[in-house]
């Protein structure tokens, strides 16, 4: 933690993410309006009273985008978290159990690896119909779990042949225990990157769903932002705010989630960390070169 502090892309990543979610938690307290409600003629352009202008229908869209953000980052880090944790125990039981359970596991996960995911979660999302945000959080946990359980295997097959490991084997420690305090521990930060690409994947995924028309339109997301201002045809009529608005945010909560995904790759591998250190060392070495 203390390394994630003080790396300046975990800095910013975590400024940038943490406004959004204040801004989401706090959103009736900024502003007065509903964002089902017409408040507004239609694509009225930014002003005092609607600083971010108005839609097709007169919604505010300053608090479509605040309360819409709750609905994006809930399927974001809730999806994120079912992919990571389903992801996270099947690679562990792998990597660790080995024989008959390692090739079960990893027959699923190659299965689900091979299938192409943006086409399934279409035809998935196709068949439900007009798909809620909670039933596309499930199906993106149900179906993007692979990648991560194929990375946390290889990271388990490694940590097991460690010392502390057989030691506790040689303990008489269960099976359950071991891979829950000597081998999770350690691929915490695996896990992290996971987890991070993960939720940008979900909430990537859930707005582009929504886009193509396979979301509830009645929910508040930035999703359904894009394709309440694609149907109205924002940018032919010049209403720029209507559609742009949602792109930002995505865009900048995109920044965010990659700052920290990169910052903690940098903190677990070595060769980053040295990287960085080599930079320092030549910088020293020239500046003492050049005061000689």
């Amino acid at each position: 933690m203390k390394s994630l502090l003080r790396n300046r892309k975990a800095l910013i990543g975590l400024v940038i993410i943490l406004l959004i979610i204040l801004m989401a938690i706090a959103a009736p307290l900024l502003t007065q309006y509903d964002p089902n409600a017409r408040t507004g003629r239609p694509h009225q352009p930014p002003s005092m009273d609607h600083i971010l202008g108005t839609t097709r229908i007169g919604q505010d869209v300053f608090a479509r985008l605040i309360y819409g953000a709750r609905t994006s980052l809930a399927v974001g880090f809730g999806a994120g978290l079912l992919i990571t944790a389903v992801g996270t125990a099947l690679g562990i039981i792998s990597g660790y159990r080995g024989g008959k359970t390692d090739e079960v596991i990893s027959f699923f996960t190659n299965m689900v690896l091979v299938v192409p995911n943006l086409p399934l979660l279409l035809v998935l999302a196709a068949f439900i119909g007009q798909a809620s945000p909670l039933v596309i959080a499930l199906i993106l946990g149900a179906t993007s779990w692979a990648w991560g359980a194929r990375v946390t295997r290889a990271e388990t097959l490694s940590v097991k042949q460690k010392d502390f490991v057989k030691s506790a084997e040689m303990m008489g420690e269960p099976q359950w225990r071991i891979m829950t305090f000597e081998i999770f521990p350690n691929v915490i930060s695996i896990v992290g990157i996971n987890f991070i690409g993960s939720v940008i994947f979900a909430i990537i995924t859930e707005a582009t769903l929504e886009f193509l028309g396979l979301g509830d339109p009645r929910a508040v997301s930035w999703g359904t932002m894009l394709y309440n201002a694609q149907k109205a045809s924002a940018l032919s009529v010049g209403a720029w705010w209507d559609i742009l608005t949602p792109c930002f945010a995505l865009a900048f909560l995109g920044i965010g989630m990659s700052l920290l995904n990169f910052a903690v790759d940098e903190i677990a591998n070595p060769r980053l960390r040295t990287g960085n250190h080599l930079k320092r060392w030549s910088l020293l070495v020239r500046s003492g070169e050049g005061r000689l």
